[in-house]
């Protein structure tokens, strides 16, 4: 499964800027929509699209390992057991 770590690295670069940084402000500056936005939020494994990942890694001045996690669903050496 792959996390998208929104939160968090919003809230890391709120303190490292000192300010709040919104969601209005990620959205106009990034040009995705604040629903789409907000479900990555609310739902961290919210299927988004390379764009989007990449527009978010610009404006939060961030790698894409900072703003993804991935564990695996099943783990490899029981999948081929059966």
């Amino acid at each position: 499964m792959i996390y998208v770590e929104l939160k968090t690295v919003i809230l890391k670069k709120q303190m490292e800027w000192g300010r709040t940084i919104t969601i209005t402000e990620i959205a106009d500056a990034s040009g995705i929509s604040r629903m789409t936005l907000h479900r990555m939020l609310k739902d961290r494994t919210y299927n988004a699209s390379t764009d989007h990942l990449n527009k978010l890694c610009a404006y939060l001045q961030c790698d894409l390992d900072t703003l993804v996690r991935w564990e695996p669903d099943i783990p490899l050496a029981q999948e081929h057991v059966a």
